[in-house]
């Protein structure tokens, strides 16, 4: 905006007018001479400020002003007031605008224009919700950019994790094709039954740190002997180690310990994996200490070592040490950045101790816990509860036909009397008939059509007894979507569903207890 010379000025009551305009205008306006002093300023200029606007006088300078913005901490300045003010009186002069963070939080927008005879209009107006949006706006992006990272992290993660027990089964399906001896078999058998158990917990343990990036799960800390999860590390390194060559030692340990299970596991399973990949010759050793409060969990390897200036940086993502060996496949440079973030989202950071020529010891520290809480190893529970079952008829609801047939053959195999329905009709028509009179019923949630497994087995109940044991079964890994079954009265299992953990379940709602489980019996189910 300028301004016309004084002399052209034909009818004052024009020039009246249009500024009794500019008074109730939404922006402030001033209006400085060629000397940088005050000639006017409207009423919503002086508005916008507290103190400093008794400097907007006429005659008053427009140093002065900006001065006294800084001197009475209406304005954030950051550097003497003196220089703050001089730099923005120089900025405005040179038509150069500036947004003014304000100390109340607001923004306000300096908009300056110079006219051909020097004189200076100066717009101010208030853009805070402008910023603010602007912020949300930058905010939304930032928070969709971690969240790609994030995902992509993930799916690294679960690509490096997964190929570990995957070629511990291509070793245990090559060796137990060219065995003959039946003892020998079964164990093959038994270790890749581990193997695919590994796998099915790192996939949950995955979706969980997932969840832990996003602040959704907290690790779920139980007490459980350290040597369940020893004897799991040994089954599913030992033939890795022995294809390379080398020896794996597991330590016995009788210690109870408390921590996050799966989160422990796939910290130690990473150091383990990363002690065989990186050691040419001789062993690696996995070895408990106590020392009265806590149990320090080695991993300790003959490997060439680290030097002092990489110990460091081997826990970022990507970074490997040295070059890989002739005929090695290029590693990655995961496995140690992944035992990191999980290490500490456990709370329990990584300790090393190497040096070049004699190996490497990775340690990791976590409580003691007391023995007489600790969880009974689910082979053993599942041995213990051995013809419990016999006879206890069992309706089982699945949509599924091949998941329906397999459970039921489980179930038969435990001597139980099964009765399978694929949808509410198919019960309702076995009620009716007085065919149907189970003492436990197992349920998918999300049957056919919009049938949920909640609504069936409240049927049931209406119909066979409020207190009919009902556990229901689902594909849904969301903590929340648990809360909300378990909230209708109902425990809840994961698929693929654990046999053992299975068993236990039943036996607790069978013969222990008949209030509805808190959650899943697996002690292997860390983090949920």
């Amino acid at each position: 905006m300028s301004l016309p010379p004084a002399p052209a000025r034909s009818s004052p009551l024009d020039l009246d007018a249009i500024w009794e305009a500019l008074q109730s205008a939404h922006f402030g306006l001033a209006v400085f001479a060629s000397d940088r002093r005050l000639i006017a300023a409207n009423g919503r200029l002086k508005a916008l400020f507290d103190r400093a606007s008794k400097t907007l006088s006429p005659g008053e300078a427009l140093d002065a002003f900006l001065l006294a913005l800084a001197r009475t901490h209406e304005a954030v300045v950051e550097t003497k007031p003196q220089r703050w003010a001089a730099d923005l009186a120089a900025a405005l002069w040179h038509e150069e605008a500036r947004e003014v963070a304000m100390a109340d939080g607001r923004v306000l927008e300096f908009l300056p224009s110079r006219d051909e005879v020097g004189r200076l209009v100066l717009s101010v107006q208030d853009i805070t919700r402008l910023k603010r949006g602007e912020r949300a706006l930058q905010a939304a992006k930032d928070l969709a950019e971690t969240a790609n990272l994030t995902k992509s992290r993930f799916l690294r993660a679960a690509n490096h994790d997964l190929r570990q027990p995957l070629a511990t089964l291509k070793i245990l399906i090559y060796t137990c094709l060219s065995l003959s001896d039946e003892a020998a078999r079964r164990e093959a058998l038994h270790a890749m039954d581990v193997s695919v158990e590994v796998m099915e917990d790192l996939i949950r343990a995955l979706l969980h740190i997932g969840q832990l990036d996003a602040g959704n799960i907290v690790p779920r800390k139980t007490t459980f002997p350290a040597a369940t999860l020893l004897d799991r590390l040994r089954i599913q390194f030992e033939p890795l180690a022995r294809d390379k060559g080398l020896i794996l030692d597991v330590l016995p340990c009788a210690l109870p310990i408390v921590t996050d299970k799966a989160l422990l596991e796939r910290v130690l399973a990473n150091l383990v994996a990363n002690a065989i990949t990186y050691t040419p010759v001789g062993r690696v050793t996995v070895a408990c200490v106590g020392d009265g409060t806590h149990c320090r969990i080695e991993v300790r390897d003959t490997g060439p070592g680290i030097a002092p200036d990489e110990q460091e940086r081997i826990f970022e993502e990507f970074y490997r040490v040295g070059r890989a060996e002739d005929g090695q496949r290029k590693r990655l440079g995961l496995g140690l950045s992944i035992a990191k973030r999980i290490s500490e989202l456990a709370g329990h950071p990584i300790l090393l101790e190497s040096r070049l020529g004699e190996g490497s010891t990775f340690s990791i520290q976590v409580p003691l816990g007391d023995v007489w809480q600790s969880e009974v190893a689910e082979t053993e529970i599942s041995e213990m509860l051995a013809g419990q079952f016999a006879g206890l008829p069992v309706l089982v609801i699945e949509d599924d036909a091949d998941l329906r047939r397999v459970l039921t053959g489980l179930l038969q195999r435990w001597g139980m009397e099964v009765t399978a329905c694929a949808r509410l009709a198919e019960v309702e028509a076995a009620i009716e008939s007085g065919a149907l009179e189970p003492l436990l019923v197992l349920s998918d949630y999300r049957l056919s059509g919009d049938e949920r497994g909640t609504e069936v087995c409240a049927r049931l109940r209406a119909h066979l007894g409020a207190d009919l044991p009902c556990v229901i079964v689902t594909a849904d890994a969301d903590p929340e979507s648990h809360a909300r079954i378990r909230d209708l009265g109902f425990p809840v299992l994961t698929k693929p569903i654990s046999p053992p953990g299975l068993r236990v379940l039943m036996h607790r709602l069978l013969y222990e207890t008949t209030e509805m489980l808190p959650a899943e019996p697996q002690s292997h189910q860390g983090g949920e």
